[in-house]
């Protein structure tokens, strides 16, 4: 257990003071609320690398050590980490079995917790929900949730939830929010918001967050700045197989080193191989992960393409990013398009009953493929390399990269 990912969430890591803070913060409000009549929440917000996890892994182990600890206003105090992903919960519940105070069963997804204490007719004390975003937001029969919203499920089995959210790594229609919503939706609960700004995740400097924010965000395809390339491995590929090439080689170098995608491709859930086909590139989509194990530790899956369903939530040192077909350049040569009729991740878009406004819809889709992108983009943290799949896209990147590095 001594790769990255592990020792970042290692609740031994000496929190930076911005988070040492927060976590007092976080404490403070769980002892002032946890005997209350109604439920209360705190909600931490921040963008994807901020250190959100981290937060909230030295938190669960401290509410843990209070919980067996007599004198503690939270001695024996029931309490749960919570993550709606299962590559995440591999690794949670990977850390908690090397550590004193901290059991692989106090980590749940939320629909097993939530069926199991109905079932019981029972409550909890603390939860900590990591990725809260990826709450469901609608019933999800294939998941064995039946209610309506996950995180009012929560709300009614619990005295405290402590949740970080980031409205950029909302992804699929199910789980669908936005701030709005999610304020909206807390109004009849006491509640306190937290935010963190600091970017732990990529040694990149500020100039090239700024860039992925506008290319995510109002679409606005900034100059590339020849600064990008000071701190950080930031590379762009007129030829995916090359990019390839060199992601494996810098797997051999320095490990947790991977090809990732946006939609776009073949990808069906029926059990098959899709491929990914640029070129000379030719890899299959990342297959369904059986072990214990995250995707990304996997030695084999150098060989694969991840997808954010895979990746959100991870570390890795070097990233390959293949902009798909649905990533395109603007007829003006100034933004980036989405072009929703080539996505083929169908289970992103199912319907559901209260997004009935076509344009509602369609601007969610567009919103939730650039979500996609911002995750995939910041998964690097010592280097990130693109390649778009769109010819006019892939010339305007390759034009400018070729101006900043000659």
């Amino acid at each position: 257990m001594q790769n990255q990912a592990v020792k970042k969430l290692s609740p031994f890591q000496q929190p930076t003071e911005e988070q040492a803070q927060l976590i007092t913060e976080a404490k403070q409000f769980i002892k002032t609320h946890i005997h209350d009549s109604k439920p209360a929440i705190l909600v931490i917000t921040g963008d994807a690398g901020t250190g959100k996890s981290v937060v909230l892994s030295q938190l669960f182990y401290d509410l843990q050590q209070a919980a067996h600890d007599a004198t503690s206003p939270l001695a024996k105090t029931q309490n749960y980490f919570l993550v709606n992903h299962p590559e995440l919960l591999k690794m949670y519940r990977n850390i908690a079995g090397e550590l004193p105070g901290l059991l692989k069963k106090n980590f749940q997804r939320p629909t097993s917790l939530i069926n199991q204490l109905n079932k019981k007719q029972a409550r909890f004390d603390v939860g900590v929900v990591d990725e809260s975003h990826l709450l469901l937001s609608q019933p999800d029969h294939y998941n064995n949730y039946y209610g309506h919203n996950q995180l009012l499920s929560l709300l009614k089995l619990c005295h405290v939830l402590v949740i970080v959210f980031d409205d950029h790594q909302v992804l699929r229609l199910k789980t669908y929010w936005t701030r709005t919503r999610l304020k909206h939706l807390l109004v009849p609960y006491t509640q306190k918001w937290v935010h963190l700004d600091h970017q732990f995740r990529m040694q990149a400097d500020d100039s090239l967050i700024n860039w992925i924010n506008h290319f995510t965000g109002d679409r606005q395809l900034l100059p590339l700045q020849p600064s990008f390339r000071s701190h950080y491995d930031f590379r762009i590929f007129s030829d995916a197989e090359k990019m390839r090439q060199a992601i494996v080689n810098q797997n051999s170098q320095v490990g947790l080193s991977r090809i990732v995608s946006t939609t776009g491709y073949p990808s069906t859930l029926d059990g098959g191989r899709h491929f990914i086909t640029e070129g000379q590139f030719h890899l299959p989509w990342d297959q369904y992960n059986y072990t214990a194990t995250p995707w990304a530790e996997l030695p084999e899956t150098i060989n694969e393409v991840g997808s954010i369903y895979t990746c959100q939530g991870f570390d890795l040192n070097y990233v390959g990013l293949i902009l798909g077909p649905p990533v395109k350049l603007s007829a003006d040569g100034q933004r980036i398009e989405i072009d929703t009729a080539k996505i083929t991740d169908g289970e992103s878009f199912k319907h559901r009953d209260d997004l009935n406004d076509p344009q509602e819809l369609l601007n969610a889709k567009v919103q939730l493929n650039l979500n996609a992108i911002n995750v995939l983009m910041k998964r690097g943290v010592k280097g990130l390399y693109l390649f778009a799949h769109d010819p006019a896209l892939r010339q305007r990147l390759n034009q400018e990269y070729q101006a900043i590095i000659n």
